[in-house]
């Protein structure tokens, strides 16, 4: 699939190159071993700016809540998407995430003229789309479309853990913890688990 070189992105330069509307995506979950991979696009009102707006590492959960719900109030569109493990484990997970945000970007009930997405790889989109490399931090729009696709994939693990609660999923949200690995060689996985990833087969062939 093919992708724009990277670069560092100036918002305020952005509005001199395009006309039109600029959504911002982001993805949550390429390296977990279970669950979906979760993808956001936004597109903020310029003339209702949202304070607070960085990277979703950088906050805390409680603030990732309150900006969730101040961006799905203020943005003037927003989608969420994801991609099913089963997808992750058919084309693999940079497809997959490449998948989820086609998808979170075709949900907008706005077209954008143009798509900005964090990273170095980009979907393959009907407009014009740059890749930015920590976008998340640089951009708004790829800032609170970090946010969403974070808590919303947070919930998610919220809703695995009360399925599956051996493994801890409210605590790693899917990562290699040494708890969720310990779980993984105890109980062997669960239908949420991606059957790719090297631990997740591992723990299958020791059990």
């Amino acid at each position: 699939m093919p992708s724009k070189k990277s670069s560092r992105v100036d918002q305020s330069a952005l509005h001199f190159q395009v006309s039109g509307l600029m959504a911002g995506v982001d993805e949550a979950g390429r390296g977990p071993l279970a669950g979906p991979v979760v993808a956001a696009a936004v597109i903020l009102d310029e003339l209702n700016p949202i304070p607070g707006l960085n990277d979703s590492k950088k906050l805390t959960a409680k603030r990732r809540e309150a900006l969730f719900d101040e961006i799905r109030a203020r943005a003037l569109c927003f989608a969420i998407a994801e991609a099913s493990v089963e997808e992750i484990d058919q084309i693999n997970i940079l497809q997959a995430t490449l998948l989820a945000m086609k998808r979170a970007v075709e949900g907008l009930r706005l077209v954008p003229k143009l798509v900005l997405v964090d990273g170095n790889r980009l979907p393959t989109l009907a407009m014009h789309s740059e890749a930015i490399v920590k976008g998340d931090a640089l951009v708004p729009a790829i800032s609170a479309a970090s946010i969403l696709a974070k808590v919303h994939r947070d919930r998610l693990c919220a809703e695995m853990h009360e399925r599956y609660p051996v493994y801890g999923f409210d605590q790693h949200k899917g990562y290699g913890t040494a708890q969720h690995m310990a779980a993984l060689q105890a109980h062997g996985p669960a239908n949420c688990h991606r059957m790719t990833f090297a631990p997740v087969a591992r723990s299958v062939q020791c059990s």
